[in-house]
């Protein structure tokens, strides 16, 4: 444990911290007193005048030593194996002449001040001429940093050792004030569970002078322990200055008494007697502390997960198997939704008015970020685009094949969800974009295509694929005239299905090696086929376009991108966090992309190979099928490649293969890596640059920084006053549906039961007899009863078991 001290320094700690949050806020701490003369310590977050000894929680007490280094050595050194700082407030030390903390005389030496211009300080001029941003080269000049007179008023120097410089810093939250190297994790529920959502005071244990965030903290760290030591105990008296609580038995010992430390609004626990004498009467299985607030922080680190499914049932049996408690279903569920509030930033309302706070924090701490937050009437909710800069820098490294696409969301006011995504250098996704809007209309697309436009611009050879939703079609046309809009072949596929009814997996495996096909003479000979299957198909697909569906016929390079899949995909690694309030779910976003771009940037700084690692895959079963192929040669560019019964050209001039691989995918085919195996050129040398490492490292070169506690943000005015409303919606009675609809000509898949293996239910509603014996034998319940008439079979033992000895 590294517990963190300060003189009055502000930039310089009496001790390193590595953290530079914590540094921040602890750095303004350690000032003088001036009518008792004493040093001011910050420990645990309160400001204590030092004293005549330090006491830990074994009783050792030490006296203070004359310095004020001495004095705060003296601290960590008695402190060691404790997390707490005891003061006694009868006795002050008188602080040094030479302290860094106060300046008494303008005399004195001080880091902010020179009193002799002369004076070797980093921070002032050595002449009054001289220019510099910290001091007045005028004695008269006004300048907030450097005193000019002993009477001058600054924010780091008291003239006047009656002056306090540092009356009105704000309080440090609970949650920073020491650092643990052992609590120093990493991992999404430690993100979620001290990132902005902060860390809580409540504790299950209790010690004199043992500090909490508030009296509320205090009351539900006692009603944990009452529940766990099987006891009940009431408020004796209570204000807003002191509390005292005891055993519901009045003849019990047991009680603790607590009090609100000054100009503060933090308690401390003053006296605590531990022991219980009242009679088991009190002892109960249903305890009046088992309210809702306390079960739902009893039950809060088990949501932390917001993928985890936690029925008030679940609430029920956790209470009653963690303390033997008894609750009912209604003081459950309110229990759960109390700690959904806390973990979430507050209820569905609130979390809309701290969104305005929540995105200036995230432009803050991650500068280059965009950001667009637009408000209807009644400055109600109404669209939400955000590019994290990371993404921003990145795309540049990726191909220029983009894939938009837009899910509803689950919570009470819903939405819709906007995203655009696009493939890195090693196959994966590469998130974009995302935006939140009130649904899948020409107005939002437009909105939201045009944001990603004005961030991110068009590439030479842009290509957009999409589904064939018609919001998205004249969105397209309107805001990228000059992109190629493709269509996913999967959903075009589900429409054919759906005008044709039909199924046949002959249809699914035509259409989808004609959308794939790299050449014209081989779609020819598949499209044929198909429309000699699907009477029709051929007029409704020329309809569609050829050019939208299929890979030959693209006038811009897709690359191997011919569905919308890294859009699904994103939409699957969102989808247990699509029901949480707004600002929690944006938080949520930003934690997966900060989780992606850390992974994959080391994963890509440590590859060694030229490639990203899914291309040198690619490449070596490429090489592995050209060792059984064999090459006639033209000339030094022109060769001709014998692959079993057909022949393919390569020209290394052009780049150019009538397979129709290397030039559309940008990577070489067998047919070239054959010509490669006996000749000169170097495989890695006709790659395209997008599959490269060095790209693959670039494109996560960016990092997405997190954000500090709530209660540390620092919100302009103008940004705090700007109020937002939930969008109008009109909720409909009942449960809301979290399912999604099916689209059209979409399976949905059947659930296969584990017991009997037969689909259309799962194991929990299973009905059907399990079979004993390979024979068939089964039965439909048991009984040890022989005369029981449920079973429809009985129990034969072997043949090789004597009866008679049984």
């Amino acid at each position: 444990m590294h517990f963190k001290f300060f003189t009055g320094h502000p930039v310089k700690p009496l001790y390193e911290v590595t953290d530079n949050r914590t540094l921040r806020l602890f750095m303004y701490y350690a000032r003088q007193d001036p009518v008792k003369n004493s040093l001011m310590v910050t420990v645990e977050d309160e400001v204590f005048p030092s004293t005549k000894g330090i006491k830990n929680p074994s009783g050792q007490t030490k006296e203070s030593p004359t310095s004020t280094e001495g004095y705060l050595k003296g601290l960590e050194s008695i402190s060691e194996g404790t997390n707490r700082y005891v003061f006694e407030r009868d006795f002050h030390i008188a602080i040094p002449k030479d302290s860094p903390c106060v300046a008494a005389t303008p005399q004195q030496s001080s880091p902010f001040v020179a009193a002799n211009p002369l004076e070797d300080n980093p921070y002032v001029t050595t002449t009054p001429q001289q220019s510099s941003p910290f001091v007045a080269a005028n004695p008269l000049e006004d300048n907030p940093y450097v005193t000019t007179t002993p009477l001058q008023s600054s924010p780091y120097v008291a003239a006047s050792p009656f002056v306090e410089p540092y009356t009105n810093v704000p309080p440090i939250p609970h949650s920073v004030s020491h650092i643990d190297d052992n609590e120093a994790g990493s991992g999404d529920e430690k993100s979620r569970s001290e990132g902005v959502y902060g860390a809580s005071s409540i504790s299950d244990e209790i010690e004199e002078y043992k500090i909490f965030k508030s009296k509320k903290d205090l009351t539900t760290s006692l009603s944990i322990i009452s529940m766990r030591e099987k006891f009940q105990f009431k408020t004796f008296k209570s204000n807003s200055h002191f509390t005292i609580i005891r055993c519901l038995d009045t003849s019990c010992s047991w009680r603790v008494r607590a009090k609100r430390l000054e100009g503060s609004g933090y308690w401390m626990v003053t006296k605590y007697e531990r022991k219980h004498t009242c009679t088991t009467d009190f002892k109960k299985v249903r305890y009046r502390q088992a309210t809702s607030w306390v079960v739902g922080e009893c039950v809060k680190k088990r949501l932390i997960n917001p993928g985890r499914v936690f029925k008030p049932r679940d609430v029920i049996d956790d209470m009653k198997r963690k303390f033997g408690v008894d609750i009912s279903y209604s003081v459950a569920w309110r229990g759960r939704e109390y700690a959904y509030e806390n973990l979430r930033l507050g209820t569905p309302e609130q979390s809309y008015s701290l969104l305005p706070g929540y995105l200036h924090m995230l432009r803050e701490t991650n500068p280059g970020t965009v950001v667009n937050l637009e408000v209807g009437e009644q400055d109600r909710f109404k669209y939400l685009f955000i590019a994290f800069d990371a993404s921003i820098k990145g795309f540049q490294y990726c191909r220029p094949v983009v894939s938009i696409d837009a899910t509803h969301m689950k919570g009470k006011y819903r939405g819709v969800l906007f995203m655009a995504v696009c493939h890195d250098a090693n196959q994966q996704i590469f998130p974009l974009a995302f935006g939140i809007g009130d649904s899948e209309n020409d107005a939002a697309w437009t909105w939201f295509l045009r944001r990603i436009k004005d961030v991110f611009g068009e590439r030479p050879g842009h290509v957009i694929v999409s589904d064939r939703h018609r919001s998205i079609n004249n969105a397209v046309k309107e805001v990228f005239p000059n992109a190629f809009h493709g269509i996913c072949m999967y959903h075009l596929l589900n429409n054919l299905k759906n005008k044709f009814k039909t199924k046949t997996k002959e249809l699914e495996q035509h259409y989808i090696q004609t959308a794939k096909a790299y050449n014209l003479q081989e779609f020819h000979v598949l499209f044929y086929t198909l429309c000699c299957a699907v009477p029709g198909a051929k007029e409704y697909l020329e309809r569609v376009g050829l050019d939208r569906w299929t890979r030959s016929h693209s006038p811009s390079r897709r690359y191997n991108i011919m569905t919308t899949n890294i859009s699904e995909s994103m939409n699957a690694a969102l989808v247990k966090v699509r029901e949480l309030p707004i600002t929690a779910f944006v938080n949520e976003i930003r934690l997966l992309c900060q989780r992606w771009f850390f992974e994959r940037r080391n994963k890509a700084k440590d590859f060694t190979s030229k490639m990203s690692k899914d291309v040198e895959k690619k490449l070596e079963k490429r090489r592995d099928r050209a060792q059984i192929m064999d090459i006639r040669y033209a000339d030094e560019y022109n060769f001709d490649v014998i692959d079993g019964d057909q022949n393919f050209c390569v020209d290394m001039a052009l780049w150019t293969c009538t397979c129709g691989k290397f030039q559309l995918d940008q990577l070489p085919c067998e047919h070239v890596l054959v010509v490669v195996r006996k000749s000169a050129y170097e495989a890695y040398d006709l790659c395209s640059p997008f599959y490269s490492r060095e790209y693959w490292y670039e494109s996560y070169s960016g990092v997405i920084n997190p954000l500090p506690h709530i209660t540390s943000w620092c919100i302009p005015e103008d940004v705090s006053s700007f109020k937002i409303m939930p969008p109008d919606v009109r909720t409909s009675a009942g449960r809301r549906r979290k399912r999604r609809i099916p689209s059209v000509g979409e399976e949905q898949s059947q659930p296969k039961c584990s017991r009997c293996r037969e689909s259309g239910h799962n194991r929990a509603t299973c009905q059907n007899p399990i079979a004993l014996h390979p024979s068939g034998q089964t039965f439909t319940a048991c009984s040890t009863n022989p005369s029981f008439q449920g079973a429809s079979s009985s129990y034969h033992p072997p043949s090789s078991i004597d009866d008679t000895n049984s």
